[in-house]
């Protein structure tokens, strides 16, 4: 019972100090039917992107017509860049890079200016292992993708 007593009194406390589980974001009322505008339809970010805003209770639409508002991605970017080799210059490290740009419209002004964003993250190279490193960096690249995700979902629900 004691338990049970102290459960309760930290989740009054966090409710009181305005505490919100991560993962909870919220659209703006303008963002009710949202068009994606971007070049590449099929980007791991694109797709995240439009789940995420679905579960935030935003309805993605087709028609820009239909849209209050435009979510633009001006870019939506990946690779690899070579951060260290060996001795007989052959790469040990890389670094995976995620580039994206975005704004919002909604009646025809800006609700968000256009925003760029880059997150990275690194890994060592084993030649003897090519199949487990290339995991690695899918891997990573999906992880860079969350995290962007996260952070334009941060940045509307301030809106």
């Amino acid at each position: 019972m004691s338990r049970l007593v102290t459960v309760a009194a930290i989740l009054a406390l966090l409710a009181g100090c305005g505490f919100q589980l991560q993962g909870a974001y919220t659209a703006p009322p303008e963002m009710e039917r949202t068009f994606i505008a971007t070049s590449d339809g099929h980007s791991l970010f694109y797709r995240k992107l439009g789940i995420a805003l679905r579960q935030a209770g935003v309805r993605i639409v087709d028609d820009p017509a239909a849209a209050t508002a435009t979510l633009s991605i001006s870019y939506d970017r990946t690779g690899q860049r070579v951060l260290s080799v060996s001795a007989r210059n052959v790469p040990t490290e890389y670094e995976v890079f995620y580039t994206i740009a975005y704004s919002i419209d909604a009646a025809g002004r800006g609700l968000l200016p256009t925003q760029e964003l880059t997150q990275t993250r690194d890994y060592t190279y084993d030649p003897t292992l090519v199949l487990g490193k290339a995991r690695e960096e899918e891997l990573l690249r999906e992880a860079i993708s969350d995290d962007l995700v996260r952070i334009v979902l941060k940045q509307i629900s301030t809106l």
